[in-house]
């Protein structure tokens, strides 16, 4: 594997740490936002009363629009840092991008306005918004990354995507669409159990035990399924990726073991690093050439993608002054919510009758 300074030569030593820098704000929103996304598509599962919905909403309702910042930030990065990439990614997928930030929308709209009503047809409505809109961006980035590790076609200059929308449908892409889906829900689930008492928690519990092993089965078999068919050239970082999709599958399965044993923090920070150590692989496999494959020149690289280094100068010191207090913001946040939530804490329906409505 290319090292920062041998990748530099000819280069700017800037562009693969933008690259590196890029991957871990995508790895830090599907760690954060991988949880929020699966609490909401279990809503219609283990939601079975409004009181339980209304706990299992209040355990992400103070995070969720935070935890989406990552994408904010990631997606603004690869604007800036790789004004290239960015636009051959909305050169043929503008389509799953659109259903991406439509799901992000409708659930956004759904944790805001389900209490604005004590109806409970409108609170059913929005929860059911909030659940599709978690499991559309869920599908469409699994289906997505999947493609960037087999390799999306590109051709022209600028190399523009080649690929019909049908083709991105794979086997191995569904799959990938499937894995996100199911793990995300593992996530959730043991989150609700880290973040609840009671009959509520044990039932998250339960279900993120079963929900982690099926996850963790399918990152085994994608990760066979990737390294063999689409593994790279490099025999180094063909390793790595062959480790990390591994200790993945690994550690996903353990936290099924270990949420089933009541060891709630420790299984959530396993479902964490199996979710991380996936993405990182992913990454791996995108180095140099973005995700995007061609058959002739001119292609699409992480260089020819890339901004100058003065902007990528400026870039940096905004980087290193901006990103350590959005950290200690969330980190703080965290802290602050850190209590677990009860059923029992939740008011009755009829409390929640405005006082006006009786005038």
């Amino acid at each position: 594997m290319l090292t920062l300074l041998e990748a530099s030569a000819g280069h700017h030593l800037l562009t693969p740490i933008w690259f590196i820098l890029i991957s871990v704000l995508w790895t830090g929103f599907f760690f954060l936002e991988g949880f929020d996304f699966g609490v909401a598509m279990l809503l219609p599962i283990m939601g079975r009363s409004d009181r339980r919905k209304r706990a299992m909403v209040n355990t992400i309702g103070p995070v969720w629009d935070g935890n989406e910042v990552w994408l904010l930030t990631a997606g603004g990065a690869m604007f800036a840092a790789f004004p290239g990439w960015y636009a051959t990614l909305f050169s043929g997928l503008y389509l799953p991008l659109l259903l991406v930030l439509l799901g992000l929308i409708i659930r956004g709209v759904a944790f805001e306005y389900r209490s604005k009503h004590p109806d409970s047809s409108w609170r059913n409505t929005f929860d059911w918004m909030a659940t599709i809109g978690s499991f559309l961006p869920s599908l469409v980035l699994g289906v997505g990354f999947a493609n960037f590790v087999k390799g999306i076609p590109v051709g022209g200059n600028p190399p523009l995507v080649t690929a019909s929308l049908w083709s991105l449908f794979s086997p191995f892409a569904l799959l990938g669409g499937v894995l996100f889906v199911v793990l995300f829900c593992a996530h959730g689930a043991i989150f609700l159990a880290l973040k609840t008492r009671g009959e509520l928690h044990e039932d998250a519990k339960a279900l993120g035990s079963k929900l982690a092993l099926v996850a963790g089965a399918l990152l085994l078999v994608f990760g066979i399924w990737m390294n063999i068919a689409y593994g790279k050239s490099n025999a180094m970082m063909h390793t790595l990726t062959w480790i990390l999709m591994t200790l993945a599958g690994l550690s996903v399965l353990a936290a099924g073991y270990l949420v089933g044993k009541g060891k709630d923090s420790v299984a959530f920070l396993s479902t964490g690093v199996g979710i991380m150590a996936m993405i990182v692989s992913f990454f791996l496999t995108m180095y140099g050439n973005l995700g995007f494959i061609s058959s002739g020149q001119p292609g699409l690289d992480m260089w020819s993608a890339s901004s100058s280094p003065y902007t990528l100068k400026i870039m940096t010191v905004a980087a290193a002054i901006f990103v350590p207090v959005v950290l200690g913001y969330q980190i703080w946040t965290y802290w602050v919510f850190r209590r677990r939530i009860s059923v029992d804490n939740m008011p009755d329906d009829m409390a929640a009758e405005p006082a006006a409505a009786t005038a």
